[in-house]
């Protein structure tokens, strides 16, 4: 089993990007990697409910709906501590399966050999 990183740095400033990091997320999880996003940036406003309730991009499934299947399919979601604190989004409104981290957590399993994309 490999290990991946699917970066996300955007949401809605880019709706196009945070799916395609979603559809690359959820096809490593399905083809059993050891699979972690990681939301920073505007990226982390995506592990607030209800922010990507209505995002949508054409061609592709519901933002909500590639980011719940990843999770219930036992992916995991870390969000940028200071990414989220700074946009004041609230820590008791995290999606199911997300993690507030800081940048060591990332750094860790990015030392134990994982892959990483960026989106």
């Amino acid at each position: 089993m490999s290990k991946i990183c699917v970066s996300i740095t955007h949401a809605k400033d880019d709706v196009d990007k945070a799916t395609v990091g979603f559809v690359i997320a959820n096809a490593s999880i399905a083809s059993d990697q050891e699979t972690v996003v990681f939301l920073s940036s505007e990226g982390a406003r995506l592990a607030e409910e209800g922010y990507a309730d209505d995002l949508h991009e054409e061609g592709f499934a519901p933002l909500k709906e590639l980011i719940t299947n990843y999770a219930e399919a036992g992916g995991t979601i870390w969000v940028c501590s200071p990414c989220y604190k700074k946009r004041g989004l609230d820590e008791g409104k995290l999606i199911n399966g997300a993690t507030i981290v800081g940048g060591a957590k990332l750094v860790e399993y990015m030392s134990q050999g994982a892959s990483c994309v960026s989106y």
